[in-house]
This record gives structure tokens, C-alpha cells and sequence, in this order.
């Protein structure tokens, strides 16, 4: 069995007039990744492997998901702006039972939506906002074995589900 969490980074600063790939999180993404943390650790999703792009975005909302330092970190500019092909092909070469890949979109949310016939029933899905967090299993022994529509939907969040926790 192999579970991947798919989420998109938080939401970024646009203020600063940094480089797409520099900007970071603006006080409601910080705060957004925090509420994410938690809705992880409640539900007992915890990876065992961590997939980031290298965007500045990404690292600031894996950092505000407060997980052990233990946890192994690949950032990698494979995933910057990355199609759903380009995100499957980098998650193949990966190992570990459970994967978090933190990326944008619409890769993000292309690759969320390719990986499941039965979409989760959740009026944000196929819009993929900022910080949409999906969890999803495959009934295979490596992540080479997954393909198209092979996912079952285990949850599916976003961070405006947190009432009273994020702006």
C-alpha cells in the first residue's frame, strides 16, 4: 500500500515584487500551513518522505507544517510549475510508503484529479486552491505501479474548512 499527499503551497506575498520562484508566504498562508499541520497530524498523516519544489513558497509552507526535522526533505526545481506528467515521474523514483509532494498549480491540481476516477465531493476540488491538501491511496508495493484513475480518495481538505483557524 502507498499513500501521497498532494498539496498545494499556501498562500504566497505578492507585495514584494520578488521572482515568481522567491516569493514567500504571505501572514494568512503561514497561518493556513500551521491549520494544515495540524489537519495532518489529527488524521495520522504523517509522511515518511517529503517531495518539494524548490520555490521559495513550498519550503516556507512545509516549514509551517511543523514536521519532524527527521523526516527526509528532497527539493528539487523538477516540481517548479511542473505538469502532472513531470510530478508522476519524479514521485516513480521515489521509495517511501507515504509521500507528501508540495507543488503548484495547475500541475498540482491536474495531477489530483488524473490520479482518481471518484474525486472527492468537495466544491474546491477541481479548483485546487491555495493549501488544498488531498490524500490518496494505491493499492500497489511501488510507486512505479501507479498510473491514471489507479488512486482511492481518502480526504480532501482546504484551508478555508478551518473556520476560526485561518484568515
Amino acid at each position: 500500500m502507498r499513500h501521497l499527499i498532494l498539496m498545494r503551497h499556501a498562500k504566497s506575498d505578492w507585495s514584494a515584487g520578488l521572482e515568481d520562484h522567491e516569493r514567500p508566504l504571505n501572514n494568512r498562508g503561514e497561518a493556513a500551513a500551521y491549520a494544515l499541520g495540524e489537519w495532518l497530524r489529527e488524521r495520522d498523516y504523517q509522511p515518511d518522505q517529503v517531495l518539494c519544489s524548490s520555490a521559495k513558497r513550498t519550503g516556507k509552507t512545509l516549514l509551517g507544517l511543523g514536521f519532524s526535522q527527521a523526516t527526509p526533505v528532497a527539493f528539487t526545481k523538477r516540481l517548479y510549475l511542473a505538469d502532472s506528467e513531470e510530478m508522476l515521474s519524479v514521485l516513480r523514483f521515489s521509495e517511501a510508503a507515504c509521500i507528501l509532494m508540495l507543488g503548484h498549480n495547475p500541475g498540482i491540481g491536474e495531477m489530483a484529479a488524473r490520479l482518481v476516477d471518484d474525486p472527492p465531493n468537495h466544491p474546491q476540488f477541481y479548483n485546487y486552491p491555495t493549501g488544498a491538501t488531498f490524500v490518496i491511496d494505491f493499492d500497489v508495493d511501488s510507486w512505479n505501479d501507479i498510473g491514471w484513475h489507479t488512486g482511492q480518495p481518502i480526504d480532501f481538505t482546504v484551508p478555508r474548512d478551518f473556520t476560526g483557524k485561518v484568515a
